[in-house]
């Protein structure tokens, strides 16, 4: 269930299938799940099979579709990329390959309305779900030649081809067993299946419509893509937005520990018992560079109309650039310490170039704080 658009949104021809799925699963969860809720009863069984079910489809879609498949940002055992391709399947966005190439379109050409398959600037209703509701993709529906890596995965290509059986047998199969263990069928398809879909569905659009319209923009300002704290709750980690646009090859999307980030949590512990590989992560150098250079444009941005903007900016640019030139010399002293340790020179050496960037470390906290310091004078 996806596309692109073209230059012609209103004559694309409508995708009924899409429409019918979308507006009958919404509309069934929205009225059948509370009147059989009423009438029938439903248990915390339910609620708990609905949770996991929706987990299930959700990360994979954060760890597979997108961390793993659209991304690469780390490499998966054969089984684990098995159990994601099912999940994938059970979550009903298009096989991983479509899904994947649609994704690094809209990476490449984000906000761009002519090429990004759900432009942020189309609309909240465009780019959550109407992007999908017409065929604004047409001929270029089976173009994956930016995907020629993951059409050499037998495990993606193997999904591409039995995608309809799979998610039919996934969407259908688990809420039935489940009916059949906890004696309520209907019961079961109602929550499992339709509620879970529709949840589903819809956390993820969140980030395709939300999250590029709601929130921080901590990192760059290239884009419309934003740092949303709440999204990530209902996303599994996906909400830090502006961050994962800027570094989009970072396996984390939280990237400090508090963060909440259960997509990140999940490949990593993977990682202890060699079912995951290679994850790779943005130096810290690189993510505190572009907060900081943000930091400096919105700040400039506030003081533009200022009658001694000229003062403000100067002392602005003074302390930007001792803080940039701290951190050039802490890193460079953190090296060659680093180095040193590893070559196992004299104690007398090692115990120098120590002293030196504990020094170091402790003149960039305080440039860091001179610098918030700066930031927080700055009159709204």
């Amino acid at each position: 269930m996806s596309a692109t658009p073209t230059s012609n949104q209103t004559k694309a021809p409508i995708l009924w299938t899409n429409v019918i799925v979308f507006a009958s699963t919404f509309l069934i969860a929205l009225i059948g799940v509370p009147l059989y809720g009423l009438y029938v009863g439903l248990g915390v069984e339910h609620l708990i099979a609905t949770t996991l079910a929706l987990g299930f489809a959700g990360m994979s879609i954060t760890v597979g579709y997108h961390r793993l498949w659209s991304h690469r940002t780390y490499e998966a055992h054969p089984a684990i990329q098995f159990v994601l391709a099912l999940g994938g399947a059970f979550a009903l966005q298009n096989s991983a390959l479509h899904w994947s190439s649609d994704h690094r379109i809209h990476h490449k050409f984000v906000d761009q309305n002519d090429k990004d398959p759900y432009s942020a600037k189309r609309g909240f209703w465009y780019s959550h779900i109407g992007w999908m509701l017409r065929d604004y993709q047409g001929e270029k529906y089976s173009d994956y030649s930016n995907c020629r890596d993951l059409q050499k995965n037998k495990i993606v290509m193997w999904q591409h081809k039995y995608y309809l059986p799979l998610a039919l047998a996934m969407n259908f199969g688990i809420p039935l067993i489940l009916g059949v263990i906890f004696n309520d069928i209907w019961g079961m398809l109602l929550t499992v299946g339709v509620l879970r879909l529709v949840l589903s569905h819809h956390f993820t659009f969140f980030i395709n419509s939300l999250a590029h319209i709601w929130g921080k923009q901590t990192y760059t300002d290239k884009n419309t893509a934003r740092d949303n704290y709440l999204l990530a709750f209902v996303t599994y980690g996906e909400g830090y937005h502006n961050y994962h646009h800027i570094f989009e090859n970072d396996y984390r999307n939280g990237i400090r520990w508090y963060h909440f980030d259960p997509s990140k949590w999940f490949i990593k512990t993977l990682s202890f018992i060699g079912l995951t590989k290679n994850l790779r992560v943005v130096p810290e150098e690189k993510i505190k560079a572009a907060k900081w250079r943000m930091q400096k444009f919105k700040t400039e941005q506030k003081i533009i109309d200022l009658p001694n903007k000229d003062v403000v900016l100067a002392k602005l640019e003074h302390e930007y650039e001792a803080l940039v030139s701290a951190f050039k010399t802490y890193l460079e002293t953190r090296k060659a310490y680093l180095t040193a340790k590893k070559q196992k020179v004299s104690d007398s050496v090692l115990a120098e170039l120590k002293g030196n960037y504990e020094l170091l470390r402790k003149e960039l906290k305080r440039q860091q704080k001179q610098w918030q310091r700066v930031l927080t004078q700055v009159p709204a």
